[in-house]
């Protein structure tokens, strides 16, 4: 069926005009008499058959049909000056929204991302920082970096890097270690994760310890936390690795504790876009380089 013939002047000038409640205000936005506005509006009032404003002594009002035509027309309007916007460069600019757990995004992403920036100039890129919980769909994600076993209902799930755990502490707490017995006389900080210190320790041939430190929601923070001198932290090593080379915080003992891995995931319903493409592609080279 062909498309009827839209009067695209007059609903720019209508658009105007419900905003301002003037038709004066509305031509000088657009470059235009008020006359000339005020013949567009009665040209698009014949057309619909309708009344869109009450003329008043004082401005304009809208009537009930001109307010239901309203936003319509502002989102339309909205969403082109969006899409036009994108054709910066002499090219079409691809909007990608990347969710991604905290952990990940400062401990490896974000050093990487002007790499991936300068490959590729026309991917308009959003990064959202999450603690691991997040709803693909919800959320409007193209993609979302999650830490775990990859077992995500109705999720693709490609695989990254794994992210064993170890002990890291400020230098001053460090000074007092020389073997994994002497965590017992420390503060243990915990994830929400409370078998994590267990399993290290029964690795390192130790009992596990009563413990009791404070529980933290994020690594970061947690990490934070242990720089500051607050206790021992359990965090995966090589996404502190910053912090390590400037001796913020310092790896006592070399056991490691598995714990998961990091996933690149989107969901099997979405369709992959040449962006989400270009992406996937940089990242899995990003990580086989770190191997």
């Amino acid at each position: 069926m062909a498309r009827p013939q839209l009067p695209l002047n007059a609903l720019r000038a209508f658009e105007a005009s419900a905003r301002h409640l003037s038709f004066t205000r509305a031509g000088l936005e657009l470059c235009v008499s008020q006359a000339a506005v005020s013949q567009q509006i009665r040209t698009l009032e014949a057309r619909l058959g309708v009344t869109l404003f009450r003329r008043l002594p004082r401005g304009l009002a809208l009537t009930d049909e001109g307010a239901a035509l309203v936003p319509v027309l502002m989102d339309a309007f909205e969403r082109i000056g969006a899409t036009l916007d994108r054709f910066a460069d002499g090219r079409y600019h691809e909007v990608l929204t990347v969710g991604v757990v905290g952990t990940f995004a400062t401990g490896w992403l974000l050093p990487r991302l002007p790499a991936f920036t300068a490959a590729n100039p026309a991917v308009d890129l959003r990064i959202l920082t999450n603690n691991n919980r997040v709803d693909l769909a919800g959320e409007g994600l193209d993609f979302a970096i999650r830490f775990g076993d990859g077992s995500w209902h109705g999720v693709e799930a490609v695989p990254l890097l794994d992210a064993p755990l170890t002990p890291l502490c400020a230098p001053a707490l460090a000074q007092r270690l020389s073997a994994p017995a002497d965590l017992a006389r420390e503060v243990l900080l915990r994830s929400y994760r409370i078998e994590e210190w267990q399993r290290w320790f029964a690795l390192a041939g130790v009992p596990c310890p009563a413990i009791r430190g404070p529980v933290f929601d994020s690594s970061p923070t947690l990490a934070a936390a242990a720089a500051m001198g607050a206790g021992m932290a359990l965090l995966p090593a090589r996404l502190f690795g910053h912090d390590l080379v400037t001796d913020r915080l310092v790896r006592p003992f070399a056991i490691e504790v598995p714990a998961g891995r990091y996933w690149l995931t989107r969901l099997h319903s979405r369709p992959e876009t040449a962006a989400m493409q270009s992406f996937r592609h940089w990242i899995a080279a990003a990580v086989r380089m770190d191997d």
